[in-house]
Order: C-alpha cells, then structure tokens, then sequence
C-alpha cells in the first residue's frame, strides 16, 4: 500500500517499502495528462492573442488625401463664354487637397465595414496662363460613405485591401466678386448635396501591433453634381450647357493607420 494511504494519492507510492508500479504508473498518467492539459491551454490562449494581433476589431485611419479633378467637361473657353469675357481671362483647376479619415470594424480577419470622411479645398477657377485674376470663389466639399471592405491579412506586414463606398458629397462654392477682368463678376454662394461612391483599396504596412502606415489608398471617387445647374446657380444670369452629371475623379490619399 502507499506510504500516505490505499488511494495512492501521495507523492511516494511503496509497497512493503518497494516502489509499486501500478501506483507510479497511474501517477504518471496523472502527470501526463495535466502537462496535455496545459499545452493545450498555453496553445489556445497564444492562438487567441495572435488572432488578436492579426486582426484587430477596430481600427481608425487618418491622413492626407489628393483628388484630381474631372470637372465635367468645364473649359476656361466655356467660362469666358458663359461669362461673356472676350480677352480669355479663365482656366479651370484640375486638382483639390484635404484629408481623409476611416474607423473601420473587422468582423473577421477577411472583412469589414468602414465608414469613410473627407474634406477638400481648392479654387475651381482659376486665372488663364498669363492672366491675374482677384476675388476668385473658393470651394470646399465634404463628404460621408459607408460600404464592404475586404482585406488579405497573413503573417506579412503588408495588408492589401479593396472597397467599394456609398454616400453623399457635399460641394460648396462661395460667393466672391472677380475683378481683373474686363468687368467685374459676382458669383453666389452655391451648395450642392448629391450621391457619391468611391471603388478603389489599397496597402497598409504595420510598423507596431497598434499602428500601421496607409502606404497609399487609390479611389475611383464618383460624384453626381449637375455642373450645368451649379455654375448656372453660382453665377446668376449665365448660361452653362453640356456639362456632366455624374463626374470620374481620382482621390488618392495616404495616412496612419491605428489599430485596437
């Protein structure tokens, strides 16, 4: 029998003063199994906080963001003409900056929902080659998006991803009084609030478990403004025809990216 008892509970097991066998073999089953056990335990949980690390619930992006303008087929000519200026004082601009942000909830480690905002600025018109110009409107546009996103996640520290956005953009323009021409034009302030979609993705790189780089991020950014009605609104009295409805403009934007 055990030194302690029959149960063979304790930590020597004898018999007449002899190791018993039986009674070691069952404490080494015991042993066995508690060891199995713990592995098991330390996999899971390590399983668990690498899940965690790799794929994160939530995470928020803000950065830098460059659109280049598709301005429906707007012209300084069709500006000089709408306007009535004879000597050619506009252009138009091709491009806005501002920034973007994103918060982002992943419900797996393949995809998620985010919830996109951005803001832009710039001068839509602008002054002809060689020509100088005052008082020309500023603009500014916001705008609000939600939709899918899909991200290729793996143990490589680049994370591609694409998404399709659905929302509303905002574009103003202020009211202004251009002078530098032959005579001055008032314009209005003039908002326009329609339908926008952004189709595009692009390539995080994580530098920390908390903090990853938006290397880039490419949209096909799609707004819906009427330019006809808009220019016709902002400048009372003018007359804007065959401009586009629904506009084709390239935001690019690029930021850091922090993960929870």
């Amino acid at each position: 029998m055990c030194s302690h008892g029959p149960s063979c509970a304790s930590t020597f097991c004898l018999w007449n003063g002899a190791p018993n066998a039986r009674c070691l073999k069952g404490k080494n089953v015991e042993m066995t199994r508690l060891a199995a056990a713990t592995i098991a335990v330390i996999i899971l949980l390590g399983s668990l906080s690498l899940a965690q690390d790799a794929t994160p619930k939530m995470q928020v992006f803000g950065g830098y963001s460059f659109l280049h303008l598709d301005n429906g087929g707007l012209t300084g000519a069709d500006l000089d003409f709408a306007l009535r200026e004879l000597n050619s004082p506009f252009g138009v601009a091709s491009s806005f900056q501002g920034w973007n942000a994103e918060a982002q909830y992943n419900a797996n480690r393949w995809f998620g929902i985010v919830a996109d905002f951005g803001g832009r600025y710039g001068t839509p018109i602008t002054a002809a080659r060689g020509k100088t110009l005052s008082g020309l409107p500023k603009a500014n546009a916001y705008s609000l998006m939600i939709g899918p996103v899909l991200s290729y996640r793996t143990k490589s520290k680049l994370t591609p991803f694409i998404h399709a956005l659905f929302g509303f953009d905002r574009y103003t323009m202020d009211a202004s009084t251009i002078t530098g021409v032959s005579s001055p034009v008032t314009s209005s302030a003039t908002t326009f609030t329609d339908a926008v979609a952004a189709l595009g993705g692009g390539l995080d790189y994580k530098v920390h478990r908390l903090f990853s780089i938006r290397l880039v991020q490419l949209d096909d950014f799609y707004t819906t403004h009427n330019l006809n009605k808009f220019y016709d609104t902002a400048f009372p009295g003018a007359s804007f025809f065959g401009l586009s409805t629904k506009e084709r403009n390239l935001r690019i934007s690029t930021g850091v990216v922090v993960q929870f």
